[in-house]
């Protein structure tokens, strides 16, 4: 007895992708083999292309780029500084183990000083406007509204940059302002694509990148197992810092960092999980300002 065999087109609804499948009288569906599959990839080759590649056993889409490194600030507890395995002496190494992993959460808030006079020809002189004030008062008010428990205020110490910490700290009674000298602006690494507008010697890309990614080494990493609750810490520094520190904490190629733009007074917000694992919560938020108060200068 012969059996008819028929072709059917079935089309994914999400994807739209094409895939064929062959069936019989008898219910049987399969892909042809032999003569008959050179034939089908012969006919089709357009709807074989439209398959997307798939990770044989576990039907997920193939990773491209690098993998995630998940001892990205060597401070993964199951590593060594020199990348080897820890070996434990006690009776009970899972005991050791567990006691040295991270178990707290760290919430970075990295906040861009407000507008300042950009006409001022030191850093003494380039003081925030009046409208900069305004802006420093709008984050610190939208600080204290969402309600955190805040650890410290850490901020450059240029002009800028300590007074729109001043001014946010008036909204967050009892947590201690901290000046640090490696946050101040600079130029971290040359920008791909580059631009013509802006283009330090390459020995400032030199002095200001490795003391921005000192800088980044220091505040950006996980926290220490001996930390017992999640932290949350203000950052107010400058817009080449802290999209310098967003691609460097996700593992994008720093280069990009002149890519994002960030308005004055903006939030950031970086979490870093106890694994390792970073998100970014938002990145250059100023919704919770009046559109007319909104400056990028």
């Amino acid at each position: 007895m012969f059996y008819r065999k028929t072709v059917k087109v079935l089309c994914g609804l999400a994807g739209g992708s094409a895939v064929l499948v062959f069936a019989d009288s008898r219910g049987y569906l399969g892909e042809p083999s032999g003569e008959s599959r050179r034939a089908w990839r012969s006919r089709f080759p357009v709807l074989q292309a439209a398959q997307p590649a798939w990770t044989p056993g576990t039907h997920t889409p193939t990773p491209t780029g690098h993998a995630w490194d998940f001892n990205w600030d060597k401070r993964d507890p199951s590593v060594l500084s020199n990348g080897k395995r820890k070996e434990s002496s006690t009776e009970d190494p899972s005991s050791e183990q567990d006691n040295s992993k991270p178990k707290a959460t760290r919430n970075i808030l990295l906040i861009r000083h407000s507008q300042y006079n950009l006409s001022g020809t030191s850093d003494k002189e380039r003081i925030l406007t009046p409208l900069g004030r305004e802006q420093a008062e709008f984050t610190g008010q939208r600080l204290a509204a969402l309600g955190l428990k805040y650890d410290v205020l850490i901020h450059s110490s240029m002009a800028r940059a300590t007074e729109t910490a001043q001014i946010i700290s008036k909204y967050l009674p009892g947590v201690d302002l901290v000046s640090c000298d490696m946050l101040r602006e600079g130029a971290p690494i040359q920008p791909v694509p580059p631009v013509t507008h802006w283009k330090p010697d390459a020995v400032q890309y030199h002095e200001d990148g490795a003391r921005i990614e000192a800088a980044f080494r220091r505040y950006i990493h996980r926290a220490d197992p001996k930390q017992k609750e999640d932290s949350y810490e203000i950052i107010v520094c400058h817009a080449n810092v802290i999209r310098y520190f967003v691609c460097r904490a996700l593992q994008f190629p720093p280069e990009g960092w002149l890519r994002m733009g960030l308005n004055n007074g903006s939030i950031t917000w970086i979490t870093i999980r106890p694994s390792g694992r970073v998100a970014l919560r938002t990145l250059g938020d100023t919704g919770f300002m009046p559109v007319e108060k909104v400056t990028r200068t």
